[in-house]
């Protein structure tokens, strides 16, 4: 099988089900990001770090998978023919939602208190991360949006809320981890 199939070269491109849209189009925009968002989370997990840490981003990283999947996916294709739902087996759940909570929390046991806002850096690992988290805020907001126009699974939406929240301990935890300087944001007076 070919990578290119020409299909796309006037500017649009298949859904899950088929129906061709404008490659701008806000669903091929929302999955578009979860896919960029997977990217850096990769890129992240290519950092030396605690192996628990890259086990949880590999386990992140098949569920934003499943979340394209559900995003490609068009709610009038969502059901087939025989009345079963297309993506029963893949979709995300409370509990891959209760596992990054179950994560931060750990890591949040060994965080000292955050009394500021911080300021993204200070080793080039935590930057990763925190543009991972960054690029999962827009993917959320995407999906919020699409979910104005067409109804998207909450869960979706509620997991990529749950991830940046994620990202952002983690970003914590690696500052620690490495001693990297944590640099609170304290607004000007």
């Amino acid at each position: 099988m070919k990578v290119y199939t020409k299909t796309g070269d006037a500017g649009t491109t298949s859904l899950f089900g088929g129906d061709r849209v404008p490659k701008h189009h806000i669903r091929i925009e929302s999955y578009g990001t979860v896919d960029e968002l997977n990217s850096y989370i990769g890129l992240v997990r290519d950092q030396e770090m605690n192996p628990l840490y890259k086990a949880v981003l590999v386990e992140v990283q098949d569920r934003l998978f499943t979340v394209g999947a559900i995003l490609a996916t068009p709610p009038a294709k969502e059901v087939l023919k025989n009345g079963e739902k297309r993506l029963q087996n893949l979709g995300i759940t409370e509990a891959d939602i209760d596992y990054l909570e179950m994560e931060m929390d750990k890591m949040d046991a060994e965080l000292p208190p955050m009394t500021h806002f911080v300021l993204p850096g200070g080793h080039t690992t935590v930057s990763y991360c925190h543009v991972a988290r960054c690029v999962c805020r827009r993917a959320e907001r995407l999906a919020v949006h699409l979910n104005d126009i067409e109804p998207t699974d909450s869960l979706v939406i509620k997991y990529l809320n749950r991830l940046s929240d994620y990202l952002f301990v983690l970003a914590r935890k690696l500052s620690l981890d490495l001693n990297a300087e944590e640099t609170p944001w304290i607004p000007r007076k």
